[in-house]
């Protein structure tokens, strides 16, 4: 018998316009993985995304004034799935082309807690909603997840406008790397809280599973699974398998549910526990086997002046945090720095994918998935063929709930010990921007511990004291009250403000070094090179137009340096 190794990462053979960068990525971002092993790692990504999308509607429905048995509930969650795999679909093969998963968001979330907390939104009280009909109680959610409809969807057509025309390259000339720092880590930083609320709810569960992630993706990273194969001519061959490198945290979960599942058969657990795995089973009866999404499905959104205004604090928050992940990612699967074209393609992509979210009665957005770019760096894996995969499940789950509620029974120990890692590394790829910049400089020790502690203070304040500000408008107190109590936006705003306020040189700043991994200029190639974020068809038929070289969101697009 003959021994033979797995060859782990699939590199193709292509003439780049930019070579790719030298990191330990197992499946780079043009890299095609097997298709069994794709779909194993795209379940990966379902799974670390999915607590996260269903948090939201969780959150989402008591303040449209739902029931907490109205079956409606499996419908939001299921359009809020099956809308983020189109977006996300689109994205990573006609947007940035980067491995990212556009989904549902807290940005989005904040401001809508603001918008229904207006005396007009307010839930009627219980006695009023015993004497109502079945019809008239949809009636009274529906009415109100238009005006989230509406709002999102014409709050979003600004990113569409600055990501198509160009305009958003304008920002990228003043988003440093100071500004990408409390960004990104200020993400990780905030969602503490969610982590907390879900582990704490067994901490041994938690701690174990953190504790097994570790383990599987860090210590025992290298280890090979040895198995054996018959080739014809070839006989009997041993072969190694890198399962701990490709599915740790696919590993993870499926071992810390079977153990869950064994302490709820024990009764180990109490009854109700959200540990035990049969907490949920409600979920998963009455989920219906197959539902279709489609747009408008809740009513005719409608559209007030507050509503957009409050929401597009939301908008502005994902197109600075998108931004901020675009590079990050990119170092992560071994591509090289986005050009302006697709940067201005990825943010009016997402921007389009918002209008879609909100058209289809999502009641939230879309936004890059944090979650998902810190499982690319658990895993090193990076390939877009993957997230493609990941986003056909969304699709499927989106229609087939049953499958969907399956995922949903996950016990919230497991989800919380996850979070703790993914959101940790989350934080650290925010903070790992800091090696662009002068660490020595006390300019920029002052506006890295400003902009990341000061907002941590003002958000947390603001959410203690929500009628804090009262200007005697209330469209304008509410659309203030969101701004200042996103603690993301106002890091970011924070950090953009004093680095180019501050006087201080670019190689202080780290301004140098970062043009080398965020740049503002076209792929300038020779004839026959591809690129990484050239369209996966028709880029012969854009050569042949010199129009195309100005149009911003195209491969093709020059800018007036070039």
């Amino acid at each position: 018998m003959e021994l033979v190794e797995v060859v782990e990462n699939n590199n193709p053979e292509t003439t780049s316009v930019c070579s790719k960068r030298e990191n330990d990525a197992t499946y780079g971002i043009d890299d095609n993985p097997p298709w069994y092993l794709c779909i194993l790692m795209a379940l990966q990504h379902y799974l670390t995304m999915i607590g996260a999308i269903v948090s939201i509607p969780f959150i989402l429905t008591p303040a449209l004034c739902m029931e907490n048995e109205d079956p409606a509930r499996g419908s939001i969650i299921s359009t809020m799935i099956f809308v983020t795999g189109i977006v996300t679909f689109i994205q990573c093969t006609w947007g940035c082309r980067l491995p990212l998963v556009q989904g549902g968001t807290i940005s989005f979330l904040v401001p809508t807690l603001a918008i229904l907390s207006l005396p007009e939104w307010k839930c009627p009280n219980p006695d009023e909603m015993a004497k109502m009909t079945e019809l008239e109680k949809t009636e009274v959610w529906q009415i109100r997840m238009r005006e989230l409809s509406g709002a999102i969807a014409v709050s979003a057509c600004f990113q569409v406008f600055i990501g198509y025309t160009g305009l958003v390259g304008k920002l990228l000339k003043v988003i440093t790397p100071l500004t990408i720092v409390p960004t990104v880590s200020l993400v990780g930083l905030t969602l503490f809280r969610h982590a907390s609320e879900t582990a704490s709810t067994h901490w041994g569960i938690a701690v174990g599973t953190t504790a097994m992630l570790t383990l599987f993706s860090q210590v025992m990273v290298n280890v090979k699974f040895p198995y054996i194969v018959y080739r014809k001519g070839a006989g009997l061959q041993f072969r190694s398998f890198a399962l701990f490198k490709l599915f740790p945290v696919l590993l993870t979960i499926i071992i810390m549910w079977g153990i869950c599942i064994i302490l709820t058969a024990t009764d180990a657990l109490p009854e109700g526990h959200l540990a035990r795995t049969d907490v949920r089973i409600r979920v998963l009866r009455d989920a219906p086997w197959f539902y279709i999404p489609y747009p408008g499905q809740f009513g005719l959104p409608t559209v007030t002046i507050a509503g957009v205004l409050g929401m597009l604090a939301g908008v502005l928050a994902c197109t600075v945090e998108s931004i901020s992940y675009y590079p990050v990612t990119a170092q992560m699967c071994s591509a090289p720095p986005p050009p302006l074209h697709a940067i201005n393609r990825g943010i009016g992509t997402e921007g389009l994918g918002t209008v879609l979210a909100g058209l289809w009665g999502s009641g939230n957005g879309t936004n890059t998935f944090g979650e998902n770019v810190g499982a690319i760096g658990v895993t090193k894996i990076g390939s877009r063929r993957v997230i493609q995969w990941a986003s056909l499940i969304m699709v499927i789950q989106g229609v087939i709930s049953k499958f969907g509620a399956l995922f949903i029974m996950i016990p919230d120990p497991v989800v919380g010990g996850i979070f703790c890692v993914m959101f940790g590394m989350i934080t650290a790829f925010g903070l790992s921007a800091l090696q662009y910049v002068d660490l020595r400089s006390s300019r920029n020790l002052y506006i890295v511990g400003v902009s990341i502690f000061f907002p941590l203070v003002l958000c947390q304040w603001m959410q203690e004291h929500p009628g804090a500000i009262n200007t005697g408008v209330k469209e304008l107190d509410g659309t203030l009250s969101v701004l200042l109590g996103t603690t993301i936006l106002v890091g970011g705003c924070l950090g953009c403000v004093l680095d180019n306020l501050i006087p201080g040189s670019r190689s202080e700043r780290g301004l140098d070094a970062w043009e080398k991994e965020m740049s503002l200029k076209s792929d300038v190639r020779l004839a026959g090179e591809t690129s990484t974020y050239d369209f996966p068809y028709g880029m012969s038929i854009l050569y042949r137009y010199k129009w195309t070289e100005r149009i911003p969101f195209f491969p093709t697009y020059k800018t007036a340096k070039d």
